[in-house]
Order: structure tokens, then sequence, then C-alpha cells
């Protein structure tokens, strides 16, 4: 199985082969490869020791020289080369006591999560394939290397990555890996939130978000992320659902644009029905109050996995004005986004869409038609150049001041009466017309 690796990766490879050390491309790029995708990044594993790699390179950073990797640098870019080596005892479900380093690929290889990640390769041996990776690629199927209690008791999150890599690559999870994901779950909460949020996202961006069904089913979310969990246990009693909230979730994920902020959103957009749920005298479900709710709810999850503030925000924004429908008149688009936020917009209709399309059919024609018309009459505005904030005002309070007005909070006060009357008459937004407008208000001023 010939796979045709990068020069620089080949100069590598041939440069400690040719001083008696072996060297094959490992890992991930060889699992690509045989994918017939285009790696990211192409690592080495070698029997040399990285203070062997460093004598035999000119640029060499000790990127994690105790583990056994160093960094060679060509023409500015990194290869990641590391020492065959054994992991020693894992104390926290994270971190191995010790690295011993081997002579030996095959014990290299042994240490390894999955199978697909466990194939090592070079020109002159070929694919070295000990645990049927490739065939693995071939039966669309995550399967852990050796016992797979053993290799998740190593490294927890090696069973939220048995997931991601189902979602990225479409594949199952066999049954005795899946098994045993089950039986450990609980060891997720030994793995600290930043490297489950960079797998969460790397799941919810995948072509298959919807695979997040199976962290669920393997208790995975029960752990680190509960109040999905309940989502999926809640039912929704509404002609305008035929999922229960959590199936909506998963739906509206799926069906959302792969940008990081609609699809979080779409994952936490619906988190407090729940909690909001209330049953009418004729057995319908309502969820009042459920966005305004969701978004303080969305605040602390986000808080919790480690996000950082401006996801954070943009999401809980989005959260807050997801159900928001104005009439379908300029006048009340310019004060829905002025509402909501300006930096709400376009993306506001992407959460819209995803969100009907993963309701029942009732009414969708019609929620839809008013999604694309509203985002008409927004497009229109903005192409108008119309004012939507303070920002866009034709003045400002310096402008104000200069005109006469006393520095103060009145400055406030009359740039958002200004921006009111500009919101009901856009037409209005000059400076001149501005200062005008500023003597006739009872804003105490000159």
């Amino acid at each position: 199985m010939k796979i045709v690796l990068p020069e620089k990766v080949n100069y590598i490879i041939r440069t400690l082969t040719g001083h008696g050390y072996e060297a094959y491309a490992v890992g991930g790029c060889v699992r690509d490869s045989l994918l017939f995708k285009k790696p990211k990044d192409w690592d080495i594993t070698t029997s040399a020791k990285p203070v062997q790699v460093k004598a035999l390179f000119g640029h060499t950073i000790d990127t994690g020289i105790v583990h056994g990797t160093v960094t060679v640098m060509l023409d500015h870019t990194g290869y990641e080369v590391t020492t065959y080596r054994i992991d020693g005892e894992y104390e926290d479900a994270r971190h191995p006591k010790e690295v011993r380093f081997t002579p030996r690929l095959s014990e290299d290889l042994r240490r390894r999560d999955f199978t697909m990640n466990a194939m090592a390769y070079n020109d002159r041996d070929g694919l070295i394939d000990l645990y049927d990776g490739a065939g693995d690629l071939k039966r669309g199927m995550i399967r852990c290397v050796g016992n797979p209690e053993e290799r998740f008791r190593e490294d927890a999150l090696r069973m939220l990555r048995a997931v991601r890599f189902a979602a990225q690559l479409d594949f199952s999870i066999e049954e005795t890996t899946k098994a045993a994901i089950g039986r450990l779950a609980e060891h997720i909460r030994f793995v600290s939130a930043e490297r489950i949020s960079a797998e969460l996202l790397k799941l919810l961006m995948s072509e298959h978000p919807e695979k997040i069904r199976e962290a669920y089913e393997t208790g995975l979310t029960g752990v680190f992320f509960p109040e999905f969990d309940r989502m999926m246990k809640t039912p929704q009693n509404n002609p305008h659902h035929c999922f229960s909230v959590g199936e909506h979730t998963i739906e509206a994920v799926r069906q959302a644009e792969a940008d990081k902020i609609t699809r979080l959103t779409m994952l936490l957009h619906d988190i407090a029905k729940p909690a909001c749920r209330t049953v009418g005298a004729d057995g319908t479900d309502h969820f009042y109050g459920h966005e305004k709710k969701g978004s303080e709810m969305a605040k602390d999850i986000l808080r919790r996995l480690k996000f950082d503030n401006a996801t954070t925000e943009s999401v809980c924004r989005q959260i807050l004005c997801h159900d928001d429908r104005p009439p379908l008149e300029e006048r009340a688009v310019r004060r829905a986004v002025n509402r909501n936020g300006t930096k709400q917009y376009p993306r506001m209709f992407a959460v819209k869409r995803a969100d009907i399309l993963a309701q029942s059919e009732a009414g969708r024609e019609e929620k839809l038609s008013y999604v694309a018309e509203y985002e008409k009459l927004y497009q229109k505005i903005v192409n108008a150049g119309q004012c939507l904030s303070l920002r866009d005002l034709a003045v400002t309070g310096n402008d104000l001041i200069a005109a006469g007005m006393k520095p103060g909070r009145e400055i406030g006060e009359a740039l958002r009466a200004l921006l009111e009357f500009v919101l009901e008459n856009p037409q209005e937004n000059t400076k001149e017309k501005l200062l005008k407008q500023v003597h006739k208000m009872t804003i105490p001023h000159i």
C-alpha cells in the first residue's frame, strides 16, 4: 500500500534511517492518507532518542522532550519527531506516571488509542499495521488497540474522542469499544474541561454532529453535560414539534451551518425547556420564558466548559433572541436589530432556519417564508446604510458637546433619544438634522 510522503517528511526519515535508526510517519497522517484526505500534520516516530534526533538536524525545538518529542524545523515548518515509547501506569485517567523509551516500534504502536491511529509507514518498509487499522478503515469502524478498558483507563478522553472520530468520519464504534465506554463513562470527570470542550467542538463542527447521540447513549454527557440528558428525556407535546427537546436539539444542530457559534447555539438554544415546561389544560406543553433562562443556563455551561468569553457572549445573545419575531416591516426590523444587537445578524437567520427545520412540518413553509422576508428586509436596511445602533448615528457625544451641551449623563440620554428618533425616521440620520433635533428635546443641554 503506497503512501506519497511529503519531501520534507521523507528527508527526516531518510536522515534518521541513514544514521542507523528506524523512522516512520505515524498516526493520524497515515490514517488520513489511507482515507485520501490531506493530513494537517505529519508526525514521525523513531528509535532515535531525542538527543540523537537533535544532533542530526540544525534547527530543533524541545517541544516535549521529557516525553520524547522534538520538533524539527525545515523552512519554517515544524515536524514532530517522537521516540518510540512505553507509557507507564496512569494515575489520573490522563497522564502516565512515567514514560520509558523503547527500541521497538511494536511497543510504541501498542500504547496508541485506536487501530486506525496505530499504523506507521515509510517507503522502505511500507505500511506497518499490527492491529488491522486499514481493515477497520474499510469497515468504517472505531476500535481500540487491545483491551478497550485499558485504553480508556489510561486516558478517559479517548472515550469522547471515539465519538468525535465517529462523527468526523461517519464511522460506527465497535461493539466492545462502545460497551467499555458505557462502563467507564464516569471516568470522563477526571478530564479537564478544556480537553472536553475541544473534543465536543470538533464533534459539533463535523459533518455528522448528530453522533452526539452516542455520547448520550454511552453515558458521557451525563457526566460532563447533564443538562443535555434532561433535554433528551423531556417530551414536547406541541403541534410545532415532533421530537423530544433533546432529539429536536440534535436535529437542529445537524441542520445548522458548520459555524462554531451557530452550532453551539443550536446545541443550547432550548437548554432551559425542561425547567420551563408547563402543561396546559388541553395537554399541550408550553415552555414560556425558556429563551431568557436558556441564555443564563448556557452562560453557566459554557463557562464550566471553559469556552472563551467572546464565544460565550455570542451564543448567549443568540439564544436570548432566537424566538424573537418582529412584524415584517422595516421599522419593526430596525428595532429588532437594535434590540437584539447588530452582531447577532445575519447569523440570526441561520439559527432560525435550523430551528424550524428541526420542528414538525406544521406551518413549516410559512415559518421559512417569514424568515426569508425578515432577512430580505434586513438586507435592504443594511444596503441602504440605515442607522441600527448608537455607533451608526451621524453625531457623537463630542458633536453634542461642541454644539453646547454640558458633559455628563445627559449626553448619553440625548444620544439614545436621537437613536430612537432615527430608528423611526432613518432619513433624518445626518449631522445637521440631528443637531437641530437635539434642541427640540426636553433633555437639559446648553
